[in-house]
């Protein structure tokens, strides 16, 4: 039974207080939510949330030109604990938000509300913001996934990578035909500009390794398919799973890894099927010319035109435009980690997040979603090994095993209560150790030579051995107890 509790904090500005608030300012309310994912697991979201004025500050922040500058202004001023938010409420006819729009979500961890339609609009707002910027219903199942019936999943949860220690990102330029085609591509300075900004937020969930590679003579596998119509190659939907594999023999990056490889592969056409494009189901062009595959990677298509002059030199330069290439990278990237972007009403206005390429608050969703995966992975893991242990009745558990499994158990509650109590960031690296101890337990290598080895193997290794001699053994003894029973039977001479 988990207990999700988020900080919020409603600050009215002048001109924007409801006139049906129950207590006058500050007070404090507290709204709870059930959710039940199966029989032996229930999570109850409960928002703790303060309404109180502004401050001078925060009021000079708020009459900035536009929402952006007043976010930005705003910042500082406000509670920076991972897993807190601020709704920042303005009269209805401020000029702050743009015309049309209710509700901003920054970059950070606060949002600006326009007022009116009393207390109950402002709730409903409320509850559609932290549906948002916290977690969702279908997020909190999706992290007991191991636990809840798959009915109740979208298609896009399984395309979510598991919460891992470390993740290995490698971006791979195909070249199969370098006899006509010299492609240059800025890989380090691309990832320096545009992938960097993400990992460095993302740094507090993972560490990650990034590094890349140049493949020629690397094909897809797959005979793309003519279309007299517009003289280009075609790749279909149903024909791009089969794409993946042979790819993936030349490509060597998780044969030697202990953390998952997420695969970003930029692939150029031989000149003989060139240009080549990607359709979706509908028989439509996909526009990115790019696709991705659940927990593993993306591949996106790059063309290159034709020279002018049929006697061009071979082999002609290309040098990749690195822009158009990061920004299908890294919406793959963003899919890959589930920080896909819902929809959202017509009022709603998301600040476009430039070069840092992640939110505050969508960093602490991936982290609410993360910390109870680790959760339901742990509690797993050690049923699993008692479950396991139970079976095996000679098994010796020696001192180290046993501390770790302990470890783990008092994390896991240390990170339940954290969570109980609202303190995220404290209640992810707690979770997060207990899976690395009740990983270590599980996979101890005192244990793992014994769940091979068990009863029925060493009768049918020691038999072989102990039978030949068993032999003349149980002879001689058969021999030596029916001459001792002969001498009883003989009557003994008497002199």
């Amino acid at each position: 039974q988990l207990q999700l509790t988020v900080p919020v904090a409603v600050v009215f500005s002048p001109g924007s207080v409801p006139w049906d608030l129950p207590k006058p300012l500050p007070f404090r309310d507290v709204q709870e939510m059930e959710l039940s994912v199966n029989l032996r697991t229930g999570v109850t979201s409960r928002y703790e949330i303060v309404y109180r004025s502004s401050t001078a500050q925060e009021e000079a922040a708020l009459n900035g030109a536009t929402a952006r500058e007043a976010d930005a202004a705003l910042r500082p001023l406000q509670d920076a604990s991972l897993g807190a938010l601020t709704v920042y409420v303005v009269p209805e006819a401020s000029s702050v938000l743009p015309q049309g729009i209710s509700v901003y979500v920054g970059k950070h961890r606060s949002a600006l509300v326009r007022a009116g339609g009393g207390l109950a609009t402002l709730h409903t707002r409320i509850q559609q913001l932290t549906q948002v910027m916290s977690f969702t219903a279908s997020s909190i199942t999706a992290a007991f996934s191991d636990r809840a019936p798959n009915s109740q999943f979208s298609p896009d949860v399984r395309r979510h990578l598991k919460s891992s220690l470390g993740y290995e990102i490698t971006f791979s330029l195909l070249n199969p035909d370098p006899k006509s085609h010299d492609v240059n591509w800025d890989i380090e300075d691309a990832v320096n500009r545009y992938v960097q900004p993400v990992l460095d937020k993302l740094s507090l969930v993972a560490n990650f390794s990034v590094d890349s590679q140049i493949l020629y003579y690397a094909v897809l596998g797959v005979t793309p398919r003519f279309d007299k119509e517009s003289s280009s190659f075609l790749l279909s939907a149903h024909s791009l799973p089969h794409v993946i594999n042979p790819v993936e023999a030349r490509l060597g990056s998780s044969a030697a890894s202990l953390n998952p490889v997420l695969n970003f592969l930029l692939y150029v056409p031989e000149r003989s099927h060139s240009p080549l494009y990607i359709q979706d189901k509908d028989g439509a062009s996909v526009s990115t010319n790019a696709f991705h595959s659940p927990r593993w990677g993306g591949i996106m298509v790059y063309n290159v035109e034709a020279p002018v002059s049929p006697q061009a030199a071979l082999p002609l330069r290309v040098d990749v435009d690195m822009v158009r290439v990061m920004e299908v990278f890294l919406a793959q990237l963003r899919l890959l980690f589930g920080l896909s972007r819902e929809e959202l009403p017509p009022e709603f206005l998301l600040e476009s997040l430039g070069n840092e390429g992640l939110a505050d608050w969508e960093l602490d969703r991936l982290l609410w979603a993360h910390t109870m995966e680790n959760i339901a992975t742990v509690s797993t893991t050690l049923t699993s090994l008692a479950q396991l242990l139970d079976k095996i009745g000679n098994i010796v558990i020696k001192d180290d095993v046993a501390s770790e499994v302990y470890r783990a158990v008092a994390l896991a509650q240390t990170a339940v209560s954290e969570l109980a109590m609202g303190h995220l960031q404290l209640a992810f690296q707690a979770s997060k150790e207990a899976a690395t101890s009740s990983e270590r337990a599980f996979f101890d290598p005192s244990l793992l030579h014994l769940l091979y080895f068990p009863d029925d193997q060493k009768f049918a290794i020691y038999i072989p051995l102990f039978l030949p001699m068993a032999v003349p053994i149980l002879l001689s003894l058969t021999k030596i107890i029916r001459e001792t029973r002969q001498r009883k039977k003989e009557p003994t001479k008497m002199d």
